[in-house]
């Protein structure tokens, strides 16, 4: 290899390694630059929210919000409940936010209801045993009618025979929560008691519409069982990211590279480091780029928020890809937005989900997220808004 050829590679993989410094190294594969997110987004916060603990609604426990959306078609919000029916039946909630360029005022509840199983009953409790029970992550309002599409992370039991498997879906449900109907996902999102597929609580957790309405995006939470481990301190991992059409063909799938845990577990803590993507969210007007959310929690250092700005421009389709890992794949380039650490926030908690709000005066977007209090008393249900320019 001659001198030139040699400088010409080596700073096509700094290109590379700067932007997706999470792949793993043996995947990442020189890429030309995209223009676009050259003028990432930058984020500032306006304000917060937190919702009382355990607020009784309704008779129901408010709390568990890890998705968020908002319905055009009323102006309200829905949030999406991750309770699997263990306290209440599975729901959402529709509320009102006073939300400008001074921040979040106030947040009012208007309704709740719970998703329903095609024969019209709400799904049971996780104790019933009888493999029905669901997981909610995540919620989108249809751009076309203003249904509600809903997506759940089933279950992979810890062994065989130690309980059922439950798929994951993505469901569509009426303003009540009727069900309507469901997405066909692609096969490898599909669980098995094999060695493949999502692993247990991180399958699918982010949905999200794009090319006004007729493409739907999906995300796995963390890497899939052949697509090698999960990230440690040293090294990230790579996620699948799938464009769907309304009908579930898929149109795409590509690989988001995940961060790299950001410090060591406390060694007297039973608990492992938690990490991956828990939301993204289209761009208006550009089908190919994401913001994409990546959360972390570390025993004894608490959450890492970050905001990142991704594309899949460019980036292998990796659908007929059996395992990623060790191959030549180019993953989606992402460059950071925000580290919530940075941001004044009051604390730093689980947050899950986010959606597009209000256009505000200085021409930027504001952007809502709300946290995910896992209904225990040292978390909080906060509602962020950030401007977005």
């Amino acid at each position: 290899m001659t001198a030139s050829l040699t400088r010409r590679a080596c700073a096509a993989a700094l290109l590379v390694t700067s932007m997706l410094t999470p792949a793993m190294a043996a995947a990442a594969q020189p890429v030309a630059p995209d223009r676009q997110l050259e003028r990432a987004v930058s984020a500032r916060l306006l304000g917060e929210k937190i919702v009382p603990y355990k607020l009784d609604f309704q008779g129901t426990t408010v709390g568990g919000f890890s998705g968020v959306d908002r319905n055009r078609c009323t102006g309200e919000y829905v949030f999406i409940s991750d309770d699997r029916s263990a306290l209440q039946p599975a729901r959402f909630y529709t509320a009102k936010l006073d939300v400008d360029a001074d921040g979040v005022h106030s947040v009012d509840f208007t309704g709740t209801h719970p998703f329903l199983q095609p024969d019209g009953s709400v799904y049971p409790s996780p104790a019933v045993g009888d493999g029905k029970a669901v997981d909610p992550e995540e919620i989108r309002v249809d751009p076309r009618n203003c249904t509600y599409w809903w997506a759940q992370e089933g279950d992979r039991p810890k062994a065989v025979g130690a309980g059922p498997v439950i798929q994951p879906s993505i469901q569509n449900a009426g303003p009540t929560g009727a069900y309507l109907g469901q997405l066909r996902l692609p096969q490898n999102y599909e669980v098995t008691m094999e060695e493949r597929g999502p692993r247990r609580n991180q399958a699918i957790e982010a949905i999200t519409f794009g090319s006004h309405g007729r493409v739907l995006t999906s995300a796995v939470e963390g890497p899939l069982l052949q697509d090698g481990p999960v990230p440690d301190v040293e090294k990230g991992a790579l996620v699948r990211v799938t464009k769907q059409t309304r009908d579930g063909e898929v149109l795409g799938q590509f690989a988001y590279p995940i961060e790299k845990i950001f410090a060591e577990s406390d060694p007297t803590s039973p608990w492992g480091p938690d990490t991956g993507v828990p939301s993204l969210l289209a761009f208006p007007g550009d089908p190919d780029r994401y913001l994409v959310l990546e959360r972390t929690w570390v025993a004894g250092s608490g959450y890492k928020i970050r905001l990142f700005d991704a594309t899949t421009r460019g980036a292998t389709d990796v659908q007929a890809m059996y395992s990623l890992a060790g191959q030549p794949v180019v993953p989606m380039r992402k460059k950071l937005v925000a580290d919530f650490d940075s941001l004044g926030l009051s604390t730093v908690d689980n947050t899950e989900g986010m959606t597009w709000g209000p256009e505000l005066p200085s021409g930027e977007r504001s952007l809502i997220l709300v946290s995910d209090d896992n209904f225990v008393a040292d978390a909080v249900t906060q509602i962020v808004a950030l401007a977005i320019r």
